[in-house]
């Protein structure tokens, strides 16, 4: 049952990978970076949840105290979570020559965000019910992919926007900590049971915009007519 519950954690993000993996189709990354910075995003897990894990430790854990619930949310959780995603991404792949054309940051930033969240996942199998392993493998592991593409659409705009890099590797670090943030939110907040049910709408409903981001980097791929 165990082995079937970390497959059950870990395939969700590794399909979602390989579906990003896909949507490259003017000039594919090789399969080397591709793992590393899957292992990566693994890696960054451990310190992110220690912090959570720190932070669940003094007190700042949700509670019915809404602001803490927002300070939880946004904070401890998703500027944690995606600051670690961040740094994965800007320091190895953004750096490298094999970062070629804007589609790029997607593919890498999934490849992160997917490491990270199969790595998370199976950290809950040992908390959590199959059925709620199950849950998180629709909500929680395809949040993370909607967080990447947003992350990896800026990102990717950065690397070959010199005169505006810093002000689009903000916007791509802000606008997956809002997104998340906002996400969590809902999902912890103890006012009514119900509101919970907005995560999942805010969760799908941003898939929209995810997807026309990473149909805009793959239409105007350098590479388009190149190798067509």
């Amino acid at each position: 049952m165990k082995i079937f519950a970390i497959l059950v954690a870990t395939i969700p993000a590794i399909l979602i990978a390989v579906f990003i993996y896909w949507q490259d189709k003017h000039e594919r990354e090789q399969p080397i970076p591709l793992l590393l910075c899957f292992l990566l995003g693994m890696a960054i897990t451990f310190p992110a949840r220690w912090l959570e894990m720190k932070a669940y430790h003094i007190g700042w854990h949700e509670s019915e105290n809404f602001p803490m619930t927002i300070f939880v949310a946004f904070i401890v959780v998703a500027f944690n979570e995606e600051l670690f995603k961040f740094v994965a991404l800007v320091v190895y792949p953004f750096q490298k020559s094999f970062f070629n054309e804007p589609f790029d940051g997607i593919v890498y930033a999934t490849m992160i965000g997917m490491g990270f969240a199969a790595l998370e996942n199976v950290l809950y199998v040992n908390q959590y019910s199959l059925s709620e392993t199950w849950g998180r493998a629709f909500t929680a592991v395809p949040s993370h992919g909607v967080y990447a593409i947003m992350m990896g659409y800026f990102t990717g705009l950065a690397k070959f926007n010199p005169q505006k890099k810093w002000k689009l590797l903000g916007l791509a670090l802000l606008s997956a900590t809002l997104l998340h943030g906002i996400y969590d939110l809902f999902l912890i907040q103890q006012i009514a049971e119900w509101l919970m049910l907005l995560s999942v709408i805010i969760l799908y409903g941003s898939m929209y915009f995810a997807w026309n981001m990473l149909k805009a980097h793959q239409i105007n791929s350098p590479y388009k007519n190149i190798n067509s």
